[in-house]
């Protein structure tokens, strides 16, 4: 299958789904009052979908490896915080249990797809039988 639009990309659509989790928790009290944390979580989490895209508009293999790269370093920075959310007490830990398991789930599909593009002749915006 050939992906033309970043939106058709699965990791793409999990980083969103992520994002949306993070809003849900985040606008939830005591968190929502925490303004500064808040706000940098939500900006981690929606790095992640941000990056995938930008990198798969960039038209090259080697940007987008680049920006999926960074994209997996947000992933990791958002799973950081979601411990310190539940060391504050803003989430249970059933909540972080769920979102370990996503952020785990979407950096190893990140990674999966940089190790496929780093095996391909594919060079440009024309990523042929990409996984999604």
């Amino acid at each position: 299958m050939k992906i033309e639009r970043f939106e058709d990309l699965e990791i793409w659509k999990e980083a969103r789904e992520l994002n949306i989790f993070i809003r849900d928790v985040t606008n939830e009290e005591p968190f929502c009052k925490d303004y500064k944390f808040r706000d940098q979580f939500r900006s981690s989490a929606g790095s992640i979908m941000d990056k995938i895209a930008e990198g798969f508009e960039r038209d090259g293999r080697k940007e987008f490896i680049q920006f999926l790269s960074v994209a997996k370093g947000s992933c990791g920075e958002a799973r950081s915080q979601s411990y310190r959310a539940f060391d504050y007490g803003y989430i249970l830990s059933v909540k972080l249990d769920d979102f370990l398991e996503r952020t785990v789930r979407l950096s190893k599909k990140i990674s999966r797809l940089i190790s496929y593009l780093k095996s391909t002749e594919i060079k440009g915006t024309k990523f042929k039988n990409l996984e999604t």
